[in-house]
């Protein structure tokens, strides 16, 4: 039997028990082998745009890939129990990096016997040439550009880097490329990174798949978007079939010894995509010869979850993740209505957030959530600063508006994204802000939508906005500043991701303060102080955080789920057994 070790959170040694309320079905389900062998099948949507490490975007994408054959300097840990999913372990690195006291420069060591699938040892220069292509932005494009945000190096007088990354020439590039290498130095098997500002966080940033390496002799730059040049437990066979999908195979350069994060119990994993989502799940359901040895890498569509979760024999084959994703309404502050902070008070005491999760699918669905850090998050809490629980109180929300001067109905227009559930969901919360005085009117987007509502002419008609968000890591940082900073987002362009126009200098202040501090376990407590307060003033409304339900055939073994890495199936340990 495999199992996770408390200290390291690692698939080492003998069982761990785990809540079963929190490991079935919403984590793992089934008994934990170490069996070596067979054919797993990914079924898969898609499509994959690419493997490239610093062009994924897409979080499923980046999930596969960073346990299949991409690694990076830190990762979070596979675990079987969600609130162990957010611990940060060293991946290439020998552990989680050692910042300075000012927090401007953080040394990684490099661990011994890391491969790339030639044989060839994955070294530091290999870490820095990836990092460099993210600079490449007419090349490398649609990843994180997290790079060039923190790392120190110059800009120019509109703001970008002076480093275009390293496919430039000339003598301009030449000077760039030096700062750059100031900014990334390697000294043997340490690297070292100098950022532009104080930063905490900076080795849960560089778990994203971004920040790895890249072999620089292999590299064909814009050109290899399906390129797959392994250092992790698997190598891609043959060439990517855009649409159709490929086929993993072991790395044979590859070894447990130096992989704390890895199992890699199947020989194969052939990975197919353009594959209808409710087809797949009906055939994985169905368990024959190729439904059980595959696993659905796309939630199952909802009427086909209720059927799962009533069957104890498929319920008992899925898992049904929290998967980061945040469903949330930001108040208009600059609206007529909406900029007195108890009117944005009420609204949140007479949202119905149970109706709403009914609305779309139920508690496979999604749960409802007051505030936009996911629970999976050292950041997460369960204050409740207005009090009114997660069925909304009319008569709590009556009380708000008249302290507020208002005279129902009070009327309002809130801008969403239109799909036939998303019309369902928002009926769901009419219903329950009319019972409190309120009188709403819909617009429905169905173009576009984030762009539109970006539109600075639309803050003058809307007075409410519907709106998602998940974190990048395990960090409040990567949900609170891009969302309520408005010194990085506000601009006569408009909102940026501040979509409700919030404007709090001494919160800008109290946010970059929260940067610097070093103890990730105070600094995410001073992250959830902060979201408390934003909620306590109306600055947002939290409804759901969704959830997926993988199913496996019944031949898979070690089904789980990381809720960090989005709520996806975790190849870090996955078998079949045949």
């Amino acid at each position: 039997m495999v199992a996770l070790a408390v200290s390291g959170a690692l698939f080492v040694g003998r069982p761990q028990e785990v809540d079963p309320e929190k490991a079935t079905p919403t984590s793992a389900v089934g008994d934990r082998v170490e069996a070596d062998g067979g054919t797993l099948n990914a079924l898969a949507l898609g499509p994959v745009v690419t493997w490239d490490p610093q062009r994924i975007a897409s979080r499923d994408d980046m999930a596969f890939a960073s346990r299949v054959f991409a690694r990076t300097l830190t990762a979070y840990a596979p675990h079987t129990d969600p609130d162990e999913q957010a611990r940060l372990v060293g991946d290439l690195a020998t552990d989680t990096g050692t910042p300075s006291k000012d927090l401007r420069t953080w040394t990684f060591t490099l661990r011994d016997g890391v491969k790339w699938q030639d044989g060839s040892p994955v070294t530091c220069a290999d870490v820095a040439y990836g990092i460099s292509r993210t600079f490449a932005t007419d090349d490398v494009t649609g990843g994180p550009t997290d790079a060039l945000a923190v790392l120190a190096i110059p800009r120019q007088m509109d703001g970008t880097s002076t480093y275009l990354g390293p496919y430039a020439t000339g003598a301009a590039a030449t000077k760039a490329q030096a700062a750059f290498d100031k900014a990334v130095t390697c000294k043997g098997q340490q690297i070292v990174f100098t950022l532009s500002t104080p930063l905490s966080d900076f080795n849960e940033l560089v778990s994203q798949a971004a920040f790895g390496p890249v072999k620089k002799s292999v590299d064909r730059g814009g050109e290899g978007g399906y390129d797959v040049f392994s250092a992790g437990p698997y190598k891609l066979e043959g060439t990517w079939q855009a649409g159709k999908g490929g086929t993993f195979v072991r790395n044979t350069a590859w070894n447990r010894a130096s992989d704390p994060i890895r199992r890699a119990h199947a020989d194969r994993i052939r990975f197919q995509e353009g594959l209808d989502t409710q087809a797949v799940a009906q055939q994985v359901m169905a368990d024959g010869d190729t439904g059980r040895v595959s696993v659905s890498l796309g939630s199952a569509p909802p009427a086909i979850q209720q059927h799962i979760t009533a069957v104890e024999g498929l319920r008992e084959r899925s898992v049904n993740p929290r998967t980061g994703v945040v469903d949330y309404l930001v108040p208009n502050t600059r609206s007529e209505v909406f900029k007195d902070e108890k009117v944005r008070l009420a609204l949140a005491a007479a949202t119905n957030r149970d109706a709403y999760v009914t609305a779309i699918g139920g508690a496979t669905a999604a749960d409802t959530a007051r505030s936009l850090v996911p629970a999976g998050l050292p950041a997460a809490h369960d204050a409740d600063p207005v009090g009114t629980g997660t069925r909304g109180d009319a008569t709590r929300a009556e009380a708000l508006l008249r302290e507020a001067g208002k005279t129902a109905p009070v009327p309002f227009t809130v801008a969403y994204r239109s799909t036939p559930t998303a019309d369902k969901a928002m009926a769901a919360l009419v219903a329950g802000w009319r019972l409190a005085g309120f009188e709403p009117t819909t617009r429905p987007i169905t173009d576009d939508y984030f762009t539109a509502i970006s539109d600075p002419k639309l803050a003058a008609e809307v007075d409410v906005f519907w709106s998602n968000w998940a974190p990048a890591w395990a960090s409040a940082s990567t949900i609170l500043p891009p969302l309520f900073d408005s010194s990085i987002n506000i601009t006569k362009a408009g909102p940026g991701r501040d979509y409700g126009y919030w404007n709090d200098p001494e919160l800008n202040t109290r946010m970059a303060k929260v940067q610097t501090i070093v103890d990730r376990t105070a600094r995410e407590k001073a992250w959830a102080e902060i979201d408390q307060s934003l909620l306590a003033r109306g600055a947002y409304i939290g409804l759901a955080e969704r959830r997926a339900l993988y199913i496996a055939g019944s031949d898979v073994r070690n089904l789980s789920a990381n809720t960090v890495n989005g709520g996806v199936v975790e190849f870090a340990d996955i078998a079949v057994v045949q």
